[in-house]
């Protein structure tokens, strides 16, 4: 658990005014609640929202002073401090994140920013689809890391929240079966890219890209998350997809090892999706061919592009809905022989674990 704590109290000097949250420090300590911190949120919009502005020196300033609030803590001296929370990087966001990094970084666990590719409220479901919007988070995060690199080397970079569209998302799209295409999309290459931890905007509530909705009913990206953790472990593998006939970029893949949780040392899984109209074979390498395959494929209740805004979703052709109010289904896979190829239907998700590919790096 990290709580978000209020960094627009501030002195007429425009420093952080940390007397409420020495309070509720104190007062979290005598409850012997165990968490983690951060200070503010967006900060790059608090002139805009609060009429407030804060330089990124002064706020990194403000983190260090809470880092020393938090050393005189028995409970908190070694409790985890996240931030700055910045917007992706635009305009005067980039110099609010390397002013911080200077002054305050090293005051921080982990550097934290925001991304989400579209805004809400104009977005389309061809932006859902669209290969070069999936591809603007690898511009941005090359950014933030560069930033990072130059202001506080060595410093974990984390995803801090995300989402498909910002302003609340998009009603009918971030909610629907399509938003699924972006957020395995992002799970993929952040990991790819070397982002340790990625938090989902939002699990209930608040705007349409919620993973349960106002019933607490799963939506599709939830169940999409679900598989993930299930499936997928930390260590990311080297992939490239290769397409003879130039689609190559309507089909996305990245590989990780297996989660060991659930599978033997040496397991490897690949998560595949395919944003196109049309079936696609996919030939595997050579040293993962003799390997047993546990297949899961989430499509939409509905074929076509009719079935990308529906809040339904199958595994393996089976609709996935909770068998009462605390009890998920079972989320199986499909044994298949080894074989040099994979079927990917048009505009599934899907994860291929190869149970007997003996990798070296998953061992």
């Amino acid at each position: 658990m990290v709580f978000g704590l209020n960094a627009l109290l501030r002195t007429a000097q425009n420093r952080w005014n940390s007397s409420n949250a020495a309070s509720l420090l104190r007062y979290c300590e005598s409850r012997r609640y165990r968490m983690s911190w951060e200070l503010g949120n967006e900060p790059n919009s608090f002139e805009k929202k609060a009429g407030i502005r804060v330089d990124g020196g002064q706020l990194g300033r403000d983190f260090t002073r809470l880092r020393k609030m938090m050393s005189e803590s028995s409970l908190y001296r070694d409790a985890g401090l996240f931030g700055p929370d910045v917007g992706q990087p635009r305009d005067h966001r980039a110099d609010i994140l390397g002013g911080f990094l200077q002054s305050g970084g090293g005051a921080i666990d982990a550097c934290t920013w925001h991304h989400y590719y579209v805004d809400g409220r104009a977005a389309s479901l061809e932006d859902f689809l669209d290969p070069t919007v999936l591809d603007s988070l690898a511009v941005k995060t090359s950014e933030v890391l560069e930033t990072v690199k130059r202001a506080s080397p060595g410093t974990p970079v984390w995803l801090g929240e995300t989402s498909s569209a910002f302003g609340g998302g998009a009603s009918g799209l971030s909610d629907s079966f399509v938003a699924g295409f972006m957020w395995l999309d992002k799970l993929g290459l952040a990991a790819r890219m070397g982002l340790d931890v990625v938090m989902r905007q939002v699990l209930v509530g608040a705007g349409s890209y919620h993973l349960l909705d106002d019933d607490l009913n799963p939506l599709p990206d939830y169940w999409l998350s679900v598989l993930h953790k299930r499936l997928v472990g930390p260590e990311v593998l080297n992939v490239e997809a290769v397409s003879g006939a130039g689609g190559g970029r309507r089909v996305r893949s990245y590989l990780h090892c297996a989660n060991r949780r659930s599978y033997r040392d040496g397991a490897v899984v690949l998560m595949s999706m395919n944003l196109s109209p049309r079936p696609v074979r996919m030939r595997v390498p050579v040293p993962v061919s003799n390997s047993t395959v546990e297949t899961f494929v989430l499509q939409s209740d509905r074929p076509g592009m009719d079935g990308l805004q529906s809040r339904s979703v199958k595994l393996n052709g089976v609709l996935l809905e909770m068998v009462d109010d605390e009890t998920l289904p079972q989320l199986a896979g499909v044994p298949l022989p080894p074989s040099d190829h994979l079927q990917l239907p048009a505009f599934s998700l899907a994860f291929f674990v190869f149970t007997d590919a003996g990798a070296a790096a998953c061992r």
